[in-house]
């Protein structure tokens, strides 16, 4: 029997993913906009056979307080994710295309609409990343002054992808005919269009205007580790990024989330779980921290406040960074990111730490990897083999450099290894990820009430 292959995918921030990148002599001016880097790094994760490249976003620009965040490239300049996946679809063949589109600000039939598109533009390899936002400053760019509540928003979040789901269900294969002789465009009896009734949408007879897409429907991603979060994920994902700040929390997560699924009638294998993972990799350890040391020097002390106040919902503006943060101060609970929320909490009641120590631990969910190809490799393999993921989701601190290293570097050592393949099996995201081509129907029939 040969051994499983782990999955990789890679989030792209092509200024790096940490706060200090953007500052970093190596990092160009304006990627995030320039769509030949786009280009750039699908192609370079194509090269190393990765299955999925992943465009995050927020739907705002964090403008208060607006000295600090000027210091802080935080989805402030950025392409609007489909337009760049669009973009990177046209220069790539086989590597999946993953964004992100809120539940809390987009329209489903909008969603369904984009994401088919997308997925027939590439040939079958597209995916949505379900969020439900997390950030007041998006709610104020639609309207509101603060987000719903948690609670709220993932009850919509339900909703909405049955919704989607519905709109992805709208034709039957081959209901498109092309009848030039008997005047047929379509086959009236394979269009159902879409009865839906619920608490936040309600949708009497609406039809998707695209016919079925290349994987009978795009791949759906979760992130949310909450439990209202892994309770969505298990009914309704094919991926979710799963949190890895060690073997033990991941495999905590990723047993917990598999766990679920059989209540929804679901096997293991219906869904892949990527662990989160930040790495450097370079020729040796040394290179690697020395990397990291440099990046974490440009932060500057007014955003690793910042931060952490993000993350904890609440205002350190009267804090020095050598102070301790007093667990008084602390909302009771968090209602945006509560993972890293209950992260910060804990660590505060647990370590005491000084808000400066809490700011340079505060890697929301992921430490970095440093280390040589083989350690990297190393450290990849334990936590596969140790079940705590089916494989990973990557963060560079810095772009294109952290990718093309990994690719460089790692990619050939796993192959040495048998844990990654060495070559496209298939054409489309669901071939890459071991998962099934659906029917465009799957899924539609208990949509609704």
């Amino acid at each position: 029997m040969a051994r499983e292959h782990m999955h990789l995918a890679f989030s792209a921030h092509l200024s790096g993913a940490h706060q200090g990148s953007w500052r970093d002599r190596a990092t160009r001016e304006g990627a995030d906009v320039d769509v030949r880097s786009f280009h750039e790094i699908a192609q370079i994760a194509e090269r190393g056979l990765f299955d999925l490249v992943f465009v995050a976003d927020s739907p705002a620009v964090r403008s208060e307080p607006r000295e600090v965040y000027s210091r802080i490239q935080h989805f402030t300049n950025v392409l609007e994710p489909l337009t760049a996946l669009t973009a990177m679809a046209a220069v790539t063949s086989r590597i999946g295309l993953g964004g992100t589109a809120s539940t809390s600000f987009y329209e489903p039939f909008n969603v369904g609409r984009l994401f088919a598109s997308l997925d027939h533009i590439s040939g079958g390899r597209a995916a949505w990343n379900v969020v439900t936002t997390a950030t007041d400053f998006a709610a104020k760019n639609f309207g509101l002054d603060r987000m719903p509540a948690h609670a709220d928003r993932y009850r919509r979040a339900r909703e909405f992808i049955e919704v989607v789901l519905g709109f992805w269900g709208t034709w039957e294969d081959g209901a498109f005919l092309y009848d030039k002789e008997g005047g047929r465009l379509f086959d009236p009896d394979k269009l159902h269009p879409l009865e839906y009734s619920g608490e936040f949408f309600q949708i009497k007879g609406g039809a998707l205007n695209l016919e079925p897409t290349p994987q009978g429907r795009p791949v759906v991603i979760q992130a949310g580790a909450s439990e209202a979060g892994k309770a969505l994920a298990a009914e309704t994902a094919d991926v979710v990024f799963g949190v890895g700040k060690d073997i033990a929390t991941a495999k905590a997560f990723y047993d917990d989330v598999k766990g679920r699924l059989r209540s929804f009638g679901r096997g293991e294998s219906s869904l892949k779980i990527l662990s989160g993972v930040s790495l450097i990799v370079k020729p040796t350890k040394a290179e690697a921290e020395d990397t990291l040391a440099r990046l974490d020097g440009l932060v500057h002390d007014d955003v690793l406040r910042q931060g952490v106040a993000m993350d904890l919902e609440t205002d350190l503006s009267h804090l020095s960074l050598d102070d301790h943060v007093p667990a008084s101060i602390l909302p009771k609970q968090g209602n945006l990111h509560t993972e890293y929320f209950n992260t910060l909490v804990t660590a505060i009641r647990e370590k005491n730490p000084t808000l400066r120590e809490l700011g340079r631990m505060n890697h929301r969910g992921n430490d970095t990897l440093l280390g040589t190809p083989q350690q990297i490799a190393d450290e990849l393999e334990e936590r596969f083999a140790a079940k705590s993921a089916d494989g990973f989701m990557f963060q560079f601190p810095l772009q294109p450099e952290g990718l093309s290293d990994f690719v460089e570097l790692v990619v050939p050592e796993l192959q040495r290894r048998g844990l990654f393949r060495t070559a496209y099996a298939g054409a489309t995201l669901r071939d890459h990820l071991e998962l099934p081509h659906l029917s465009p129907r799957a899924q539609t029939d208990s949509a609704g009430a």
